[in-house]
């Protein structure tokens, strides 16, 4: 999957849902989140909420975890980076549902929340509600 500067490429590996007829959310909480503050290079630290409702495949653990480690060294404003790691992940994944908050520490008196939402098809729930 993509990196913002040096555009390295760190797999996301995914596995079958045991359960591809079931709608469930998974929700992860990544509390170690960081990148860099594109304008002084000073580190960003985040935790990331990762909550999406899977269809055929599910994402595995680890590779997230290694997959997040890889911004440690990226430049990024708060909202870019939210945005790709929500590609990325749908891109991976392809879930019915995902929404992901970038909950950022307070930097210069700020506190920045950045929350990023992809809704695909439609759950079988929804399908037969009018």
């Amino acid at each position: 999957m993509k990196n913002t500067k040096n555009k390295e490429i760190v797999e996301i590996e995914i596995f079958p849902n045991p359960f591809p007829e079931r709608d469930y959310t998974i929700d992860m909480e990544c509390p170690e989140f960081t990148c860099l503050c594109p304008k002084t290079g000073q580190p960003d630290f985040a935790t990331l909420y990762i909550s999406y409702i899977p269809d055929k495949l599910c994402i595995e653990l680890k590779a997230l975890k290694i997959y997040l480690t890889s911004y440690r060294n990226e430049g990024g404003f708060h909202e870019k980076v939210v945005n790709i790691i929500l590609d990325d992940l749908v891109s991976a994944c392809k879930p019915r549902k995902m929404s992901i908050v970038g909950d950022f520490n307070v930097r210069g008196g700020i506190h920045t929340t950045v929350t990023v939402e992809h809704i695909g098809k439609k759950t079988k729930s929804a399908k037969g509600k009018k």
